[in-house]
């Protein structure tokens, strides 16, 4: 990166303290300048979140071409969630340790093993989990549904799951089979607001070894705060199911098994 961006961030950085800043990196022609953003955190001391506002002002000049966030008194190490984020954006995320100056810049591989990926409610949660698993296994891909945490604790916030099933092109069967989406609910909570995928008899997953074994059947999902798993299905877990849900490119045969 360029001595005079590094400049400006570190200035940012420094206005924001104990705060973290946040802006992008941009390139105007054959320029590169850093644009500072506003950070609308709650808690911005905790994380960041950038202005939509200001990220819209910046496209307007330029392409962007990276994320820009400081570490107030920590180290430039990825956080889980800045790792998450950075696949999500497909941008590389460049890290500024602030007061200490170290810059670390992370780069989205483009590919997150299904299992024991860490937690990261809007990027790295049960449905990305299960739409990875489509995606891999079927070659489907889905809408980049949007989610608050704890959209599923309020009687007047939508069921996320319950509302957008069709639109995702899945339907309600009675029994599942191997590819079928199981949401439950899962806690103390209004709307279900857990799912998986049933893998029946065979753990087996695209791509990696699940070191799995046993008669099953079995579920990969990706419970909250802890890393995705496969598990037994059954007993607790099958008394928390409210919906059997069935892709229809399964039902009409497009998709097999070899």
């Amino acid at each position: 990166m360029r001595k005079h961006i590094i400049a400006a961030i570190q200035a940012h950085a420094a206005a924001q303290y104990p705060k973290e800043c946040c802006g992008l990196l941009l390139a105007i022609g054959r320029k590169q300048k850093y644009f500072p953003c506003r950070n609308i955190a709650t808690e911005p001391s905790e994380g960041f979140r950038l202005d939509p506002e200001d990220y819209a002002a910046a496209e307007d000049l330029g392409e962007v071409i990276g994320i820009v966030h400081s570490h107030p008194d920590a180290t430039s190490r990825p956080s889980p969630h800045d790792l998450a984020m950075c696949e999500a954006t497909a941008l590389p995320w460049h890290i500024l340790s602030w007061p200490e100056g170290d810059m670390r810049t992370i780069t989205p591989t483009g590919y997150t093993p299904l299992l024991n990926r860490p937690f990261v409610h809007g990027a790295w949660d049960c449905w990305q989990v299960c739409a990875d698993w489509y995606a891999r296994e079927w070659g489907l891909d889905f809408e980049a549904f949007q989610r608050t945490d704890g959209w599923w604790e309020r009687a007047e916030n939508d069921s996320l799951y319950e509302r957008h099933y069709e639109d995702a092109g899945f339907v309600r069967v009675d029994n599942p089979q191997r590819g079928d989406m199981i949401v439950m609910h899962v806690g103390r909570t209004v709307h279900p607001n857990h799912a998986g995928i049933y893998l029946g008899t065979d753990p087996s997953l695209p791509g990696e070894d699940s070191g799995t074994f046993g008669p099953g059947p079995f579920l990969l999902h990706h419970l909250y705060g802890r890393p995705s798993e496969i598990i037994v299905f059954g007993g607790p877990w099958a008394d928390r199911a409210r919906l059997i849900l069935r892709h229809t490119t399964q039902i009409t045969g497009a998709i097999g098994y070899s």
